[in-house]
């Protein structure tokens, strides 16, 4: 109870603001891989794909992508909120547009280069950044409420796309979607009010922390820190391994004999594990910091990933989506409060734009490793104990960072 009441007077007091950051990663989901994955069966009959081409265009928008995510998203820091996240909602909008009416094989990779640049890496980064920024008392808890666009956005529109996508196919079912974003920036918008209060408050604070001690640190000091280099893999691992995951679903139904449709009506299961697991580490973030939440978060994604290696009953989608919400619960809340302890607010967008931008690079080469692992003829049970050492390593690796932190 006193977790709930403690949420609920802290949503009271910062609603219009908490419910922009929802909503924002809500709406990132047009550009995110859960989403585009449900297109992706269609998108390679359409262009008469193998599994290796398309997730080699994929790989090519989501590296161009990265490429820019740390220019782009570095300017966060320098411009008023109101017009970067509007700027970048109508870029959204334009991407969705743009791979509806894509006619060819490279104005196809154009447009999920801008689908990866708006979606998964600007509109995300617009929300997270915004929440440890100006909510630095409860980071975690604004992050974990913010979060909870993500997971209702992967709980229902890959459902509601693969109902459209049967009714009036791909193409037009991503145009409505680009009509969906736009239609929503003014409600964004009217969320930011009092947005110039808000950042004059956020920097008479930080002049006033500078003059007691100097917390914050640049990208460059960042990246002469080898703790960073420590830590680093289990922070890029989720968005590897899970993209890869949610790319492929499908694939990954038809490999076991399940229902394509079955897997993705259970993306709730998932989602509400999400919404869950990080309203439960927001408190916990807030009251023990990030370092001591996230040394072991990719133990429930090692626990899926070996669960689908025997599993051959349907049944076994609910666990398995039970676990990896839990993961990605810990990683939507932890990750982001981890780089402002670390590192300070005052450079944040520049650090998480770079963090991004790496995490864009992981999962653009997740879905093109499956897709080749499955055209030379290897399993998913394959993939999945492959992906299991990995999660396994990486989490050594960032306990001794973290060690080295504390020291």
């Amino acid at each position: 109870m006193r977790l709930v009441s403690g949420y609920v007077a802290f949503a009271r007091r910062h609603a219009r603001f908490l419910a922009f950051g929802c909503l924002l990663t809500f709406v990132s989901s047009a550009g995110q891989t859960h989403f585009i994955g449900i297109f992706g069966p269609e998108i390679r009959q359409s262009f008469q794909l193998t599994h290796t081409q398309w997730g080699g265009i994929y790989l090519i928008g989501t590296l161009s992508s990265a490429l820019v995510l740390p220019w782009s998203g570095q300017l966060i820091d320098r411009v008023d909120l109101r017009r970067y996240v509007a700027a970048v909602v109508v870029g959204l909008a334009l991407a969705c547009a743009t791979i509806s009416l894509a006619p060819t094989v490279l104005a196809l990779t154009f447009a999920i280069f801008l689908l990866r640049q708006f979606g998964q890496g600007l509109t995300s980064h617009a929300a997270i950044t915004s929440m440890a920024r100006y909510m630095t008392g409860d980071r975690g808890k604004a992050i974990a409420i913010a979060s909870m666009g993500f997971s209702l956005g992967e709980a229902v529109l890959p459902f509601l796309a693969v109902i459209a996508i049967a009714a009036a196919g791909w193409r037009p079912s991503y145009l409505l979607t680009a009509l969906c974003v736009i239609s929503l920036l003014a409600i964004i918008l009217w969320l930011l009010r009092g947005q110039s209060e808000r950042h004059a408050a956020h920097i008479s604070a930080m002049q006033r922390e500078d003059e007691r001690t100097l917390v914050s640190k640049s990208r460059r000091e960042m990246l002469s820190e080898g703790r960073f280099y420590l830590i680093l893999p289990a922070v890029l691992t989720p968005s590897y391994v899970l993209t890869a995951l949610f790319f492929h679903h499908l694939t990954l139904a038809e490999g076991k004999g399940w229902s394509g449709l079955w897997v993705t009506s259970n993306y709730w299961v998932y989602a509400l594990c999400t919404v869950m697991t990080s309203l439960i580490a927001g408190p916990l973030i807030d009251r023990f910091t990030a370092a001591r939440v996230v040394p072991f978060y990719l133990a429930p994604l090692i626990a899926a990933l070996l669960l689908l290696v025997p599993a051959k009953d349907p049944l076994w989608v609910i666990p398995y989506m039970v676990l990896i919400g839990i993961n990605t619960g810990i990683y939507f809340t932890a990750i982001s409060a981890l780089w402002a302890e670390l590192y300070g607010v005052r450079y944040l967008g520049a650090i998480k734009s770079l963090a991004g931008s790496l995490g864009v690079f992981a999962s653009a080469m997740g879905p093109v490793t499956i897709g080749a692992m499955l055209d030379q003829g290897f399993g998913i049970e394959d993939v999945s104990l492959a992906f299991a050492v990995l999660c396994t390593l990486t989490t050594l690796l960032l306990i001794a960072g973290l060690r080295r932190y504390r020291r």
